[in-house]
C-alpha cells in the first residue's frame, strides 16, 4: 500500500455503492414503466409511412441495380421516376412540410414534453438526493491505473489533488450509473425500452413520420429520385452461364474431385 492508497470502510460499500446503484436501475425501470402510460395511443401518418417505405424501395434499387438486367432496372426507374404518376415525383402544390405539421399537432407536441418530463425530473430530483446525502464519499475504486485526464470525470465533488485517479466519488459513481447502465436495461426491459433519454424512444416515430423533426418529404423524394436518374447501369451477371459453365468443367477435371 502506497501513501496515495485509501481503505475504503465497507460500510460505504454496505450504505453508499450499494443503494445509490440500486435505486438508480430501480429509477429507471420506474421512469420506463411511467413513460409507456403517459405515452399516448395514436396512429401514425399512413402518407409518411408509404413514402418513407417508397424511399427505403428506391435505395435498395439503386444499390442492386447491377444485378438485375438493364430492361428491368430502366422499367423499375420508370416506375418510380414518371413525370405523370412516379411513386417519387411529387408535385409542386403537392408538397407538403412535416415540419409545420409537427408544431400544428398537439399530440406530437405533448408527446415530446412528456417524454422530456419524464427524463427531466427523476434525474433532477436523484441528483439533489446524491448530491445532498452522498456528496464527498469515496465511494470505489478501478482495479486498473489511469491517467490524470479521468480525474475531473471520476473524482466530481473530490478536491483533493494527491488522491489516486483510479478511486471513484459517490457523485461520479452516479453519473457513471446514468450513462452506464443502457446494456442493463436493454437486458432487463429489452432493447425498446424508455430508459435511452428521449432520443432513442423517438427514432421509431421518426422513422414512421418521415420528416416529422425538420425533414421535408418532399425535398427527400426529390433527392432520392435525382439519385436513381444518375445510375449508370452495368450488367455485373453478364455471361453468368458460360462463366458458371466454365468453372463446373474445371472442377470435374480436377483429378481429386468428388461428388
Amino acid at each position: 500500500m502506497t501513501s496515495n492508497d485509501l481503505m475504503l470502510d465497507t460500510q460505504i460499500r454496505d450504505w453508499v455503492l450499494v443503494p445509490l446503484s440500486v435505486v438508480m436501475v430501480l429509477i429507471g425501470i420506474l421512469r420506463h414503466f411511467v413513460t409507456k402510460l403517459l405515452r399516448s395511443t395514436q396512429n401514425p401518418d399512413i402518407k409518411a409511412v408509404k413514402e418513407g417505405q417508397v424511399v427505403l424501395r428506391a435505395r435498395y434499387l439503386r444499390g442492386s441495380a447491377n444485378l438485375i438486367p438493364a430492361k428491368s432496372f430502366r422499367a423499375r426507374r420508370v416506375y418510380y421516376n414518371n413525370e405523370e404518376n412516379g411513386l417519387l415525383f411529387v408535385p409542386k402544390g403537392q408538397a407538403n412540410n412535416m415540419q409545420a405539421q409537427m408544431f400544428t399537432d398537439p399530440n406530437m407536441a405533448m408527446d415530446m414534453m412528456k417524454k422530456n418530463l419524464s427524463m427531466i425530473i427523476p434525474q433532477t430530483l436523484t441528483f439533489a438526493w446524491v448530491n445532498f446525502f452522498f456528496s464527498g464519499f469515496v465511494a470505489a475504486k478501478i482495479p486498473f491505473p489511469l491517467t490524470q485526464r479521468f480525474r475531473s470525470m471520476l473524482q466530481n465533488g473530490i478536491d483533493l489533488s494527491s488522491v489516486d485517479v483510479s478511486y471513484v466519488s459517490s457523485r461520479s459513481w452516479y453519473f457513471l450509473n446514468l450513462f452506464g447502465l443502457r446494456g442493463l436495461f436493454s437486458l432487463i426491459l429489452g432493447e425498446e425500452n424508455a430508459t435511452d433519454d428521449a432520443q432513442k424512444m423517438m427514432e421509431k416515430q421518426m422513422t414512421m413520420q418521415m420528416g416529422a423533426f425538420g425533414a421535408d418529404p418532399a425535398k427527400t423524394l426529390g433527392a432520392e429520385k435525382d439519385g436513381l436518374d444518375l445510375v449508370q447501369h452495368e450488367w455485373a451477371l453478364n455471361r453468368i452461364e458460360h462463366r458458371a459453365e466454365t468453372v463446373l468443367k474445371q472442377l470435374l477435371s480436377t483429378p481429386d474431385y468428388k461428388f
